[in-house]
């Protein structure tokens, strides 16, 4: 395993997973697949989310934020506990993780998120 990677091949990593990123789903689950993520536990989505980055990761490696979002459509009710991120045309699951805090959410309402951070730190 390589004990050092240059930051262009972290940000290749993070530039991909902003750059074909069609649809960020909050899931009830943690999705460890398309089809999790778009159907068995999905809560809403926001298609088109906007990135940052890359940038320097906190702790270390390299990071890219999904910057907040205010106008997410609900499809469920229940608890959205993570997120998901999916480029459709592929039906490929780019990325999934907790989110900030466990949402509450309605069928038919908004949602919103604060911003969150996906790091891909340096090897060890």
């Amino acid at each position: 395993m390589a004990t050092f990677l240059s930051d262009d091949i972290l940000d290749a990593a993070a530039t991909y997973v902003s750059t074909y990123t069609e649809t960020l789903y909050i899931t009830n689950a943690l999705a460890t697949t398309f089809q999790e993520a778009s159907t068995t536990y999905k809560m809403g989505s926001k298609s088109s989310p906007a990135f940052t980055g890359p940038a320097d990761g906190d702790v270390s490696g390299r990071k890219i934020t999904v910057d907040a979002i205010t106008d997410g459509v609900v499809d469920a009710t229940g608890n959205a506990s993570h997120y998901a991120l999916t480029d459709d045309s592929a039906t490929k699951l780019l990325a999934a993780g907790p989110l900030n805090s466990v949402e509450s959410v309605t069928t038919g309402n908004v949602f919103t998120l604060t911003a969150l951070d996906i790091e891909f730190p340096d090897p060890a």
